[in-house]
């Protein structure tokens, strides 16, 4: 028997594109401050780098807000929503993963389940009561440059996983990281590297 859990960290498979609609799991080890602990949403991945979107790091910040920034009325009763840290790059600029039921101004469909839309026509959608059914607003995203992404994922600071829309949007904010890692049967809890655990 093979005990050795099988990571899909072979850099030749990690294709332009392949990582696309995957969640990416911060090693226990990974102790850099933005990304510990943390499962990132990719929406891109080309031979140009990636983006993606964190989905389990939130803001002090409530969508009602960013409804009152936007002089917008919460006729919706959504303000409550918790704002997600989305990444280091453009910590200013907002983003909304959702489920596809509607096209924006500027969306991109990442996979039939979710797409993505960074336009603030969906942000006046979701006060007014008819926005996506599913949706996680974050505030900036993740980037990385030609091949970085790959070369951190052969020095094993992350793990790959297909994404999950339910871990997405149905998961508790501190049981995603668990959650996305129980995917591949690993629990990351067990391999931390602090010995938070007896």
């Amino acid at each position: 028997m093979n005990d050795k859990p099988d990571f899909p960290t072979d850099i030749d498979e990690l294709t332009p594109g392949s990582l696309r609609d995957h969640f990416l799991i911060a090693m226990p080890g990974l102790n850099d401050s933005s990304f510990a602990h943390t499962v990132t949403y990719i929406c891109e991945h080309s031979e140009q780098g990636a983006m993606g979107v964190v989905i389990n790091m939130a803001t002090p910040m409530l969508l009602k807000k960013i409804f009152a920034q936007m002089a917008l009325s919460d006729v919706s009763d959504l303000g409550e929503q918790i704002v997600m840290s989305g990444g280091p790059v453009q910590p200013e600029r907002g983003f909304v993963l959702h489920s596809p039921d509607t096209k924006w101004q500027s969306t991109l469909e990442i996979s039939p389940e979710i797409s993505l839309t960074a336009s603030r026509d969906i942000i006046v959608a979701l006060a007014e009561g008819h926005g996506p059914k599913h949706s996680l607003i974050a505030l900036g995203y993740a980037g990385w440059g030609e091949g970085q992404l790959e070369a951190e994922i052969a020095a094993n600071s992350w793990l790959t996983v297909p994404a999950d829309k339910n871990i997405i949007f149905n998961t508790p904010l501190e049981q995603r990281w668990t959650a996305a890692a129980q995917a591949l049967g690993i629990d990351v809890n067990l391999i931390a590297s602090t010995a938070g655990h007896a």
